[in-house]
């Protein structure tokens, strides 16, 4: 459905892009992106893809306005719908956005008598994703301005909000990143869910897994060798889990010599490999001056029904049973409690979240 458009103007573009620079969370930029772009281009229903650094589309924005009729007026009830791990991307989108993809520009394509349009959206001299809509005419040179212009906005206020999520150090998501994604990915998880219809698509889809990892007897290294050194450990160790994981999956150090990975794995024995392949890799490396370092690590499935704190703390418990057993091993939360090694406890009994 077309609509005209409801803003125009300098001094409505420059509201809508303090609106969105006033913000502090990355996922609320993007749908400031979003709801500043549908408007100005007349249309209903706007999407933003991101891109992971293989170049596949790991998630998707899509914004949609619905004109509800009142008394004496007309009114918009806008929805947001996020959506991971994509499944399938409508063919005429794939062709556009790989077309984009080659062509580092702006595109569109035919569908029926209107047009799909993908801009490309670039980062730190990369492409990181797109912006699409459809409409029934051509982008024209102004807009086409416009649109460069707050892609640009974004782009660079988008990269000032990403460095302060990230941990200075190692470059990795922070722990103010952690609590942000961890309520959004639960949101995201439990709509999948309670969707008949994508478990039916996706019969044999992934799960996540929430691993806790600690760095073994890591006060001795910066007592013995300094922090100096006990920062480079920090940094290699970093780089040695960045590298047993897919790029997708989400890797944070969470304080300290702690960090948490979130995996995307089929099943338990999927799960387990993939952790037990990055305490491996860390047991070999052999580290300039400290020579042997290891990790321990507890892991669980990442359940939507539980609250996300929980799911942490089983993760928390299942790291200090691993500790306790001698170090060096990663333990899985449900099969310690199958073993009667740890026992369950209440939802919400810890408080890591706490400020």
């Amino acid at each position: 459905m077309q609509i005209e458009r409801t803003d125009s103007g300098l001094t409505n573009i420059l509201k809508k892009l303090g609106v969105m620079t006033s913000l502090r969370d990355t996922y609320l930029v993007e749908q400031s992106l979003l709801r500043t772009l549908g408007p100005l281009l007349g249309v209903l229903e706007t999407s933003f893809y991101r891109i992971d650094g293989n170049r596949g589309v790991v998630r998707a924005l899509h914004h949609s306005r619905k004109v509800v009729d009142q008394e004496d007026s007309q009114s918009f009830v806008e929805h947001f719908e996020e959506v991971s791990n994509m499944p399938q991307i409508p063919e005429v989108v794939r062709h556009v956005l790989d077309t984009v993809r080659l062509l580092g520009k702006a595109c569109s394509r035919k569908l029926n008598d209107e047009l799909v349009v993908g801009y490309p959206i670039f980062g730190k001299n990369e492409q990181v994703g797109f912006f699409v809509f459809q409409r029934d005419r051509e982008v024209t040179p102004v807009e086409d301005a416009i649109i460069h212009g707050i892609l640009e906005v974004f782009t660079n206020y988008f990269e000032l909000l990403d460095t302060s999520q990230r941990d200075q150090l190692t470059g990795l998501l922070n722990r103010h990143s952690l609590e942000s994604n961890l309520d959004r990915l639960w949101n995201v998880l439990s709509a999948r869910m309670h969707d008949k219809s994508h478990n039916r698509r996706n019969a044999e889809n992934e799960s996540f897994w929430l691993c806790m990892i600690d760095i073994d007897h890591f006060k001795k290294i910066n007592d013995q060798f300094g922090h100096i050194i006990g920062d480079e450990v920090l940094i290699m160790i970093t780089r040695l889990l960045q590298v047993s994981f897919r790029k997708s999956d989400l890797l944070y150090r969470f304080g300290g010599e702690e960090f948490i990975a979130i995996i995307a794995a089929k099943d338990l024995e999927t799960a387990q490999q993939t952790f037990e392949r990055a305490r491996a890799r860390v047991e070999e490396f052999p580290f300039p001056q400290v020579g042997h370092v290891t990790i321990s690590g507890g892991f669980t499935n990442a359940n939507p029904m539980l609250l996300p704190q929980e799911i942490v703390h089983r993760a928390d418990s299942s790291l200090y049973a691993a500790k306790t057993a001698g170090r060096n091993r990663i333990c899985h939360y449900e099969t310690l409690i199958a073993q009667g090694l740890v026992k369950e406890a209440a939802t919400g009994s810890i408080d890591i979240f706490e400020p």
